[in-house]
């Protein structure tokens, strides 16, 4: 289901953050609990995977999350204020001490001319620290691959808190 490349990556943040006895709980949006699925590919992921929140909807976003109505009116729901509302909003409504957060446009459609497909925005949070972002624009290299390229970046932004 995943490759080799992108488990070795998950394993290697999984040492990282157990090193630290850290936890984690994810946020997605357009990767719908892939992140989540591959951390739990490897094993011993228990140790560290607090819970996943897969928040497709802005309503979602808002009911699991507590990401503001007015937020998601002003900026929409792929933009980096969203982004760091439901990393933030994942840390408050779990006991993890890590979060990240995805939310993007997969394609191959729902984008607008400001929003187009490949963007996606990725916020990840250690308790009681900044919260990083990352804007990505992967461009319309097909659907899997915006996803595939979003569990990346934010493994990267898992690593980059969790050492």
């Amino acid at each position: 289901m995943f490759d080799n490349q992108l488990i070795e990556e998950a394993r290697k943040f999984l040492r990282a953050a157990q090193t630290q006895k850290l936890t984690l709980a994810t946020a997605e949006s357009c990767t719908g609990g892939l992140l989540a699925g591959l951390i739990t590919e490897i094993p011993g992921s228990s140790q560290t995977l607090e819970r996943g929140f897969v928040v497709y909807t802005n309503r979602a976003k808002q009911d699991m999350l507590g990401v503001s109505g007015d937020i998601l009116a002003d900026f929409g729901a792929v933009s980096e204020p969203t982004a760091i509302a439901m990393a933030e909003g994942a840390m408050e409504h779990s006991r993890a001490s890590l979060t990240v957060a995805i939310t993007g446009i997969a394609g191959p459609g729902g984008q607008t001319p400001m929003k187009p497909v490949g963007l996606v925005h990725i916020a990840a949070k250690r308790r009681d620290r900044e919260t990083l972002h990352e804007a990505c624009h992967f461009g319309d290299i097909g659907r899997s691959n915006v996803r595939r390229k979003s569990m990346e970046v934010a493994l990267e932004l898992l690593m980059r808190l969790a050492q």
